[in-house]
């Protein structure tokens, strides 16, 4: 099963009081396992970035300006999607500002119901607890040392061994699977040995009577 794990950066809190996208990423999962592809681009939000924005993001609007707008990558966006289920935490805010932008663009909607919250997730089984990315990362000891502002890429990045952990860990079905096939290996290696017949020859029955002979008085002979 294909899957994408994406994260968006943004000039604010709502598309609906015109902030934009500046950052996307994408990590693919394939049954559950990372493969290696990534999409990711910093986008030109056409717009000022307010200081309170970029204090989490580390973006500057001189560092996004000769960046493309999001109408010159959305064809490369959708085809690394491609009609994947997509994972995001809060997914409802990254979904909302994807689909503005797709509005923009006179695309149609990415539809909701094909998006997966690992923050619905997190608050269902840790109801009481943390549940932003990096108290989820400390719960499982996932590595985010590297996490100095928010950055799409390296979130979805983490949020791809998050969602793993929170979904049942990475051991699902793969660990039996190869502990199946190492011992089907074992077996075929071993020594093939003749089954022994259940009768003992006679060689043994005369060994066996002789050392019967020895013994004083066993227990089976008396009257």
């Amino acid at each position: 099963m294909r899957e994408i794990i994406f994260d968006t950066e943004t000039t604010g809190l709502s598309p609906a009081d015109g902030h934009r996208l500046v950052e996307i990423g994408c990590v693919e999962l394939v049954n559950r396992i990372e493969t290696g592809r990534t999409f990711h681009v910093y986008i030109n939000p056409e717009r000022g970035m307010p200081a309170e924005a970029e204090a989490i993001h580390g973006l500057s609007a001189i560092f996004l300006a000769d960046k493309p707008c999001f109408k010159d990558v959305v064809d490369d966006f959708l085809a690394f999607v491609d009609g994947a289920p997509l994972v995001a935490h809060n997914a409802m805010f990254d979904m909302g500002f994807i689909n503005a932008e797709l509005k923009r663009c006179g695309r149609p909607p990415i539809f909701a119901e094909r998006a997966t919250d690992t923050l619905a997730i997190a608050r269902t089984k840790f109801p009481g607890a943390k549940h932003s990315l990096d108290a989820l990362c400390q719960r499982y000891d996932i590595d985010r040392s590297m996490r100095v502002h928010h950055g799409a890429l390296l979130d979805a990045q983490l949020l791809a061994q998050v969602y793993v952990e929170l979904t049942g860990g990475r051991q699902i079905g793969f660990d039996l699977m190869e502990e199946a096939v190492a011992t089907a290996v074992a077996a075929a290696a071993r020594e093939y040995r003749a089954p022994r017949p259940h009768r003992a020859s006679a060689a043994e029955l005369e060994r066996h009577a002789a050392f019967i002979a020895k013994l004083k008085d066993p227990v089976w002979l008396i009257a």
